[in-house]
Parts: structure tokens; sequence; C-alpha cells
């Protein structure tokens, strides 16, 4: 993973880093590749913490562009979309999803 631009954001209390990925002979990273991978590139960073967003691979090349989304505290990772997040928990394996939904049986 190679960073492109890494942007403060203070006023969301996150970094903004946007990166190509080349990987030549192999998929697609998965999305808990390039969370691992935005961790390592940011030190200090939670991997609970970190949001992967406009993901484009073009057909026929090995080459991968995103956004990840550092944030400092779970408090400022809330101004992120349900969706985004259910995404993000069902890759790091905490699909507590035992709020009620699905009926009482």
């Amino acid at each position: 993973m190679q960073v492109i631009e890494r942007k403060d954001n203070p006023l969301l209390n996150r970094v903004e880093i946007r990166f190509v990925w080349d990987h030549p002979n192999s998929p697609t990273p998965d999305l808990s590749q390039m969370v691992s991978a935005a961790a390592k590139v940011e030190p200090g960073s939670k991997e609970e913490l970190i949001f992967i967003k406009d993901v484009s691979t073009r057909f026929g090349m090995p080459r991968t562009t995103g956004l990840a989304l550092v944030y400092s505290t779970e408090e400022a990772s809330s101004i992120e979309p349900d969706f985004i997040v259910e995404r993000h928990k069902k890759v790091r394996g905490d699909d507590s999803s035992a709020d009620g939904e699905g009926g009482d049986e």
C-alpha cells in the first residue's frame, strides 16, 4: 500500500489517507487487508476506528485506489453511516447483531 496523500482533519478528529495498492498476480485486496495496511501506515491507530471508502479497481489493471479514514476516538467515528459501520463489523468479526431484529418467537 502506497500513501498518495495524508490529510489531518481536526474538525472531524480524523486522518484521511488516500492510497494506491498495486497487486500484480493477485486478486483485489479485501477490506480486512486494507484496514490492516492502513493501521500500519498510521502509527497509534486502532483497527476498529479505521474505515475504508471509495475503493476502486480498474478492469484489467492490478491497481486499487481508496480512502482510509482513521478516527482517534469512537465518538468521532459515530459520524460514519450505519451501513459502512456494519460492513466493517462483519469483516472484523464484531457481528453482534443481537439487538432484537428478526421477530419475536
